[in-house]
């Protein structure tokens, strides 16, 4: 997991990008900014990081009407997520990451669903606001 959190602190010490989810679901322009290098200096202290069953594809069906096999890669995501469901969420006042069991198996995938996540904690720990990833 170290490494996956160095390269977080990488991706965020170069660019940083604060709405990808926005972007997806409502057509917003990128909020792209240049990269902090205060995230070099980012400790994953206290960070739990674990697998949550993934939801069954019937369950999925039956609330989103969404068609997937099993296993979907998805989880429920707690509120306030901007998602109900999705491969990973960090809870960031509780300073944790659940992702989907599924994609434990799913090679280079794996890495950047927990990269995209450890750099969201390193976001809200500089003070940016991560409503939108």
């Amino acid at each position: 997991m170290w490494a996956i959190w160095s390269a977080a602190q990488q991706g965020v010490a170069q660019q940083i990008d604060l709405n990808p989810i926005q972007q997806e679901f409502s057509g917003t322009p990128p909020d792209i900014r240049p990269g902090d290098a205060r995230a070099l200096n980012v400790q994953p202290l206290q960070v739990l990081v674990g697998s949550e069953p993934d939801v069954s594809a019937a369950a999925l069906y039956a609330a989103t009407a969404m068609v997937r096999s099993d296993p979907t890669g998805l989880i429920a995501c707690p509120q306030p997520c901007n998602v109900r469901y999705a491969a990973a969420y960090s809870t960031y006042s509780r300073r944790e990451t659940k992702y989907a069991q599924s994609w434990e198996w799913r090679g280079d995938n794996f890495s950047q669903i927990l990269q995209y996540e450890f750099e969201s904690h390193i976001l809200y720990a500089l003070g940016y606001d991560v409503k939108w990833r």
